[in-house]
């Protein structure tokens, strides 16, 4: 199995002792917290591998998504992500997004050449390209009582069963069926 650091690591940065830690990105959910700093990044990222970032920018991308009537909010960046992702296989590297649980997006990039990364985590977090598969379901919802937005990402084998809200009101029944009242985010 490949390490993740032999993929995301420079040879040079390997021999320094770099941490993966400081070679993510960490986007939130909407994209709006740093304009321009993904494909900065992404850029910076491909040059320290010796390649041209061409194609990186997603001006296009944004243009076309700002023409759309059905796009909402944290609907770009996903576009972004995707646009990015396109441009670095042909440049011989992967996108990949650490699965944190959270509503961030955490990034490297990877030389990955033809290969398929697979099997990799960092701090026990699975890391995955991305657009493949989680493994994960994202289940969101607003409490009917106190209107807090509540969020989980549950393994396959896991349910949300007599799941409450912090506010005490009770959310999904023994099976993990919502309860009456309960509207899940699509």
């Amino acid at each position: 199995m490949t390490q993740l650091g032999e993929l995301v690591l420079t040879p040079d940065e390997r021999a320094r002792g770099t941490a993966v830690d400081s070679v993510m990105f960490t986007m939130d959910w909407t994209g709006e917290e740093e304009p321009g700093g993904l494909e900065d990044f992404v850029a910076a990222r491909v040059r320290a591998f010796g390649v041209e970032p061409a194609g990186i920018d997603t001006d296009a991308v944004r243009r076309a998504a700002e023409a759309d009537p059905t796009l909402r909010r944290g609907d770009l960046p996903v576009r972004r992500l995707d646009h990015l992702s396109g441009v670095l296989a042909g440049l011989g590297c992967t996108l990949l997004v650490r699965d944190s649980g959270t509503d961030a997006y955490e990034l490297l990039v990877a030389l990955t050449g033809e290969r398929e990364p697979a099997g990799l985590t960092h701090e026990g977090l699975p890391v995955r390209a991305w657009g493949a598969e989680s493994g994960t379901t994202l289940v969101s919802l607003d409490c009917p009582q106190c209107a807090q937005m509540l969020v989980w990402e549950l393994p396959p084998e896991e349910t949300l069963a007599d799941e409450s809200c912090e506010c005490g009101t009770a959310l999904f029944d023994a099976a993990g069926r919502p309860l009456p009242g309960v509207t899940l985010h699509d």
